[in-house]
């Protein structure tokens, strides 16, 4: 069986740190990066 991505993926802009969608980011690369979010309930909460 197989088991669902703990993450997800999400675009930022590297200028402002605002979070924008994935195919905005990939279409300016220059100024935006696409990252890997944990899914809610599943991060680091220590």
């Amino acid at each position: 069986m197989a088991k669902g991505s703990k993450t997800f993926p999400i675009g930022r802009n590297a200028e402002t740190g605002r979070l924008t969608p994935v195919k905005v980011a990939q279409a300016k690369p220059k100024t935006h990066t696409v990252e890997r979010m944990p899914k809610p309930g599943r991060g680091d909460s220590k």
